[in-house]
């Protein structure tokens, strides 16, 4: 099947990306990984070459069908909200394999299940070599399942490939889980975790694994740090938030393909902790300062494109309030960074604005205003590829400084 042909490894690791400072609205791509779609069904196919491939923002990476079985394939996503999808884009560019581009297929959207109630949205004939596809929905259809068929290929009776599969519209807004605190059980190791506001923070059994992140609505964006090692996963919970399913990856990753899956169960509210691990964000903030004199901070969320921060995180701006207490001679910078969507100047403006309501609410709930200072540097500093939806997620962060 060629070089292109990639082994998923199933290794274990935990998380961070954050969810805060997002810039003017654009058009999202509802059918990727950092926005929480997951494979629901999936046909046989060749090794290495799963259905997740469709969501993961890289055109190198792709789904093969099973040698032999080039027709009649049926892949069904399953969204976290329900959503309208107003455009589909799909990718062929990669193939490696003599006319296995996909070529006739149906796209489906159902409010009910992975199994029934679905309307066409989409009938479309692909070009065998060529990216960025795009084609208009034939109708507004809301749902949570999306139907993908792909009946035949361009003349290969060995295989059908495609290497990307994208949907961009808008859903609902995203309602809040219960708690979600506790102890998980996962393919790999328990981790513990904790939620305050919007902002995570926790720990795993693994090589003194912490992570810390955001959530919003069902999905969790985080990431993992073991000593000099770090990078962004992303989990999606079931509704009832009793267990998630997830993919990770290595900050030194050059594609946006994932390292490797990972499924957790709760098996205890009690949040449990690690000999390595503070147990709070405002332990978290306290020990990053006090080593390295800068904290990350996630889960702080704004109104889109505006400094007015959301209820749901000022728990977390409370947490950085007591680290403070607890410090009562640090002086800090807040730092507001975004991504690159946008021009450079109302970044950094946004930014700034950012930085400074933050200031105003820890100034408000009693902290001394010559204690803090802001600044804002817009998409100037990223921590991660602006090409991908998660590293667009890690570059939106406020950031602690030290004075």
């Amino acid at each position: 099947m060629g070089a292109h042909r990639r082994v998923v490894r199933f290794a274990f690791a935990v998380a961070l990306v954050a969810t805060g400072l997002a810039v003017a609205a654009q058009p999202t791509n509802l059918l990727g990984l950092g926005e929480g779609a997951v494979v629901a069904v999936e046909p046989e196919h060749y090794p290495g070459w799963s259905a997740v491939h469709l969501l993961d923002d890289d055109p190198g990476s792709g789904w093969a069908c099973a040698e032999g079985k080039v027709g009649g394939n049926v892949i069904v996503f399953e969204l976290p909200y329900p959503s309208t999808i107003s455009a589909f884009e799909m990718d062929t560019g990669a193939i490696d394999t003599d006319r296995a581009g996909a070529k006739d297929i149906v796209v489906e959207i159902s409010p009910a299940s992975a199994t029934s109630g679905f309307l066409p949205v989409l009938r479309a004939t692909l070009q065998d070599k060529a990216d960025n596809q795009r084609f208009p929905a034939l109708a507004p259809v809301e749902g949570r399942f999306v139907r993908l068929t792909i009946l035949n290929n361009h003349g290969s009776e060995a295989y059908t490939e495609l290497f990307g599969f994208r949907g961009y519209g808008t859903h609902r807004p995203p309602e809040p889980l219960a708690s979600i605190d506790g102890t998980y059980d996962t393919d790999y190791s328990k981790f513990h975790l904790r939620a305050q506001g919007t902002a995570l923070v926790g720990c795993y059994e693994y090589n003194e694994g912490v992570f810390e992140g955001s959530i919003e609505g069902r999905v969790m964006k985080l990431t993992w740090v073991e000593g000099k090692n770090r990078g962004p996963a992303v989990f999606v919970f079931a509704p009832d938030g009793r267990s998630f399913r997830g993919f990770w990856w290595r900050g030194t990753d050059k594609g946006s393909a994932p390292r490797g899956a990972w499924d957790g169960t709760r098996v205890s509210s009690e949040v449990g902790g690690c000999p390595h691990w503070s147990g709070s964000v405002s332990g978290e903030l306290r020990k990053d300062l006090a080593a390295g004199g800068r904290a990350r901070l996630y889960g702080i969320l704004f109104d889109t494109d505006k400094a007015t921060i959301r209820p749901e995180s000022l728990p977390t701006l409370d947490e950085v309030v007591r680290m403070l207490g607890a410090e009562p001679e640090w002086k800090l910078t807040i730092e507001g960074h975004t991504d690159s969507t946008g021009t450079a100047a109302h970044n950094r403006t946004l930014s700034e604005q950012r930085a400074a309501s933050v200031k105003t609410y820890l100034v408000g709930k009693g902290v001394a205003a010559e204690r803090l200072a802001t600044a804002g540097f817009g998409a100037d500093k990223p921590v991660a590829d602006n090409a991908t939806e998660l590293g667009r997620a890690q570059n939106r962060r406020v950031e602690l400084v030290r004075r």
